[in-house]
């Protein structure tokens, strides 16, 4: 169900790049209930200013070990649980790789189950009873 697209502002190690990838599959599974088989990410790194960002939008100081996670998920879900999610994450990357909260941005991109093939050209939210999406 998630396609999440993670943007670091420098190249970093993959151990580090795991323990994001690590952090923001235990968020969506705890949080929101996502299978833990459903985890389809990708990391792009950035150098030469190519990732563009204020530094102090809304009074919020960003380093250079700012972070961008942008997550394509099915519509549904409560403010209240987006909210959780947020600090979730926010937490684990706190904890590891020990990216401060204030360099992590969090974008929800709400989708329909007819929205996603996931392969076979085939919509299989559509066709698939819900126990099989597991």
């Amino acid at each position: 169900m998630p396609l999440v697209r993670v943007e670091l502002q420098q190249e970093k190690p993959a151990e580090y790049r795991r323990a994001i990838s690590d952090a923001i599959q235990r968020s969506l599974v705890e949080v929101f209930s996502v299978p833990a088989r459903d985890q389809f990410q990708v990391f792009s790194q950035h150098s030469g200013g190519t990732l563009v960002y204020n530094p102090d939008y809304l009074g919020i100081h960003r380093d250079e070990n700012f972070l961008m996670v942008q997550v394509f998920l099915s519509t549904g879900r409560t403010v209240e649980l987006k909210q959780a999610f947020y600090a979730k994450l926010a937490g684990l990357l706190k904890e590891k790789p020990g990216i401060r909260p204030e360099n992590v941005m969090i974008n929800l991109v709400e989708v329909r189950g007819e929205d996603w093939s996931f392969g076979n050209g085939v919509a299989q939210y559509v066709v698939l009873p819900r126990d099989q999406w597991k």
